[in-house]
């Protein structure tokens, strides 16, 4: 491969990724949002699990980030009236979660847990904190009090 060739296919492969990249991220299954707090609780609206462009399907979960906390909490849509919201900091030794589906994962150690926050995989061996979610009209009231 000769120079010129060279540039014109980093050329492509750049213009290529700016083209795809949102499309990729259009695609992602998580929704992340800034929860507004009122009191003890995170505020999500419930239209934050909606697809865009699609209102009879939903999103997974959606990861929702506040100044004030510390770690993202992300909200899982288990059934229609039915949501789990978990702290995504790892048990094992604090590491932020990365969500992959319906599983969190540790990028530190490997720690794996399921969408209600129970261990599959160590070496983490306590589950994720949860916290009580209630639905009021079109809104999931996340409780931040400690139990």
């Amino acid at each position: 491969m000769n120079r010129k060739e060279f540039i014109k296919l980093c050329g492509l492969a750049c213009v290529g990724g700016s083209v795809l990249t949102p499309i990729l991220l259009g695609c992602s299954c998580s929704s992340m949002l800034n929860g507004e707090i009122s009191g003890s609780d995170i505020i999500v609206p419930l239209d934050s699990f909606v697809t865009p462009g699609t209102p009879s399907s939903y999103r997974e979960s959606v990861i929702v980030y506040n100044k004030q906390l510390e770690y993202p909490i992300c909200v899982y849509r288990l059934s229609e009236n039915r949501y789990s919201a978990l702290w995504m900091r790892c048990t094992h030794q604090g590491a932020e979660l990365q969500v992959f589906g319906d599983r969190l994962e540790c990028p530190a150690h490997g720690s794996a847990f399921t969408d209600t926050g129970a261990v599959v995989n160590g070496p983490a061996t306590e589950p994720l904190r949860s916290f009580p979610v209630t639905v009021e009209s079109n809104l999931l009231r996340i409780s931040l009090k400690k139990a």
